[in-house]
């Protein structure tokens, strides 16, 4: 499965797709990264004259890299067209702020894939490889 089949079978479209390309990927894992265009609309609002991407949208661009991606490639041929994969826990630490324009690269570890369930360790960094947010997203396959 190449890293094209992969992108062509993930469940979102713009505005709402933030994977821009996929590094690196294999069964332990797989490393993506993101460019937060300046027009993304929740910009507008958040915050006023200071825009900064909102926490929840960091965590939305390290599950659908981090947990989505691989899951895709892990299920591989036994993938349906109608399998949806939902998002069952997350905890994530926010370390640093993201900007307009910013591109981030997401780097994803399998911790397990069982009964249909994947954990997984994802970190997020800029472009200074500094560490935005970390932490273990879950994620089911349904």
């Amino acid at each position: 499965m190449t890293h094209q089949d992969i992108l062509s079978k993930l469940p979102y479209s713009r505005p709402f797709l933030f994977v821009d390309e996929i590094i690196r990927i294999d069964e332990n894992g797989v490393e993506g990264c993101y460019t937060f265009n300046e027009n993304l609309d929740f910009y507008k609002g958040h915050f006023k004259n200071n825009p900064v991407t909102p926490g929840v949208i960091l965590t939305e661009v390290m599950a659908q890299i981090g947990v989505v991606c691989l899951g895709i490639f892990l299920l591989n041929d036994t993938l349906k067209k109608d399998t949806a994969i939902a998002l069952t826990s997350i905890n994530i630490e926010f370390l640093k702020a993201i900007l307009p324009n910013e591109k981030v690269t997401v780097f994803s570890e399998k911790i397990y894939f069982r009964f249909g369930k994947l954990n997984c360790k994802v970190t997020m960094k800029n472009a200074k490889e500094e560490v935005v947010c970390q932490g273990e997203i879950a994620g089911m396959i349904v």
